[in-house]
């Protein structure tokens, strides 16, 4: 998919500016055309610009223009609220209902009030917006899954040995006590390790620092060990595959999956991302300070922390130390 040859101008602009200042990720910048996409093609079949048994998925919005953006009204995007709750396929899960849970409302929701805002705002292209105070859907909160800290020694203890073992713990240990997401891990280069610190590129390429503790050097100076007698392609590649490429998320998930089932855990309850939610977890049950915590995860919004604060370094290295895995090494 190519939003640049499938957008019209009105909307690959603001696309454009996203990729390009605000620095998001293209995969970020295609969901926000397919998502207008979606808002646009029911505005021409609500507003009868298409025959109304014309196939949602066909109409196109090449023709879209400003014009057409002006014309769109409080009361229309009500009607598309109404049809994403009642009337859009919803497959999540390999589900064919109808009818878009309120958490995925409220993303396409936050999209169309980001496309107005920059049409009002930045580029004064409308001179009202009419979704200003649009309010999003209320959805259920619910608690992270996450391991116990006993259960995350054994799935550490189970990745100790067997193949790739100074690998695969190395990634474990990581996840578990710096909290890293897996775009994160995989995308570390051997540049990125220096001393007591890691250089960790998140989301929309910012960097930041995240400091190890002893088990996490541990762990790898005993990979760099095996590492450094690999004869890597991608030479500059941290993680290494068995095909000594730069090793990716879907061999990441494997063999998260693989261990949990040799450790007796439950599999299908938890992913790589949740080990992220576990380091979280028993970093603020060890007195981890919320705020520092938010730095060390990455977040410019946590809606269960405080508004993102900056933190002092030396915080940042006592939160590596405080984690409850710090002293759990291999053997």
């Amino acid at each position: 998919m190519d939003y640049r040859s499938e957008a019209p101008d009105v909307i690959r602009d603001f696309l454009t500016y996203h990729e390009t200042i605000k620095g998001h990720s293209r995969k970020t910048v295609d969901e926000y055309f397919l998502d207008l996409r979606t808002f646009f093609r029911f505005m021409k079949l609500y507003k009868n610009d298409v025959p109304r048994d014309m196939d949602f998925s066909a109409i196109s919005i090449s023709d879209v223009d400003i014009d057409f953006v002006r014309s769109i009204k409080l009361s229309d995007i009500y009607e598309y609220l109404a049809f994403l709750a009642r009337d859009r396929p919803n497959t999540t899960g390999g589900g064919s209902g109808r009818g878009l849970c309120a958490a995925s409302r409220s993303r396409k929701i936050a999209v169309i009030r980001s496309y107005y805002k920059y049409l009002t705002v930045k580029t004064h292209l409308l001179e009202s917006n009419p979704v200003q105070d649009l309010d999003s859907p209320k959805s259920a909160k619910t608690l992270p899954r996450f391991l116990s800290l006993d259960e995350s020694k054994q799935l550490l203890s189970a990745s100790a040995t067997g193949a790739n073992a100074d690998r695969d713990y190395c990634i474990l240990t990581i996840f578990l006590n710096c909290g890293l997401r897996v775009s994160e891990l995989v995308g570390l280069d051997l540049g990125d390790i220096s001393g007591d610190s890691l250089r960790v590129t998140g989301k929309g390429n910012k960097q930041r620092v995240v400091f190890i503790n002893d088990a996490c050097a541990d762990a790898i100076n005993a990979y760099l060990d095996v590492r450094k007698n690999i004869a890597a392609i991608d030479k500059q590649a941290f993680f290494l595959s068995g095909r000594r490429r730069r090793i990716s998320r879907s061999t990441v998930h494997a063999l998260v999956k693989k261990h949990l089932l040799e450790a007796g855990l439950e599999r299908s309850k938890y992913s790589s991302h949740k080990l992220r939610h576990t380091a979280a977890t028993l970093m603020l049950k060890n007195g981890v300070d919320v705020r520092t915590l938010q730095e060390m995860l990455g977040h410019e919004h946590l809606n269960t922390t405080q508004i993102y604060t900056h933190v002092e370094s030396d915080s940042l290295r006592d939160a590596a130390r405080r984690s409850p895995l710090a002293d759990v090494k291999r053997g």
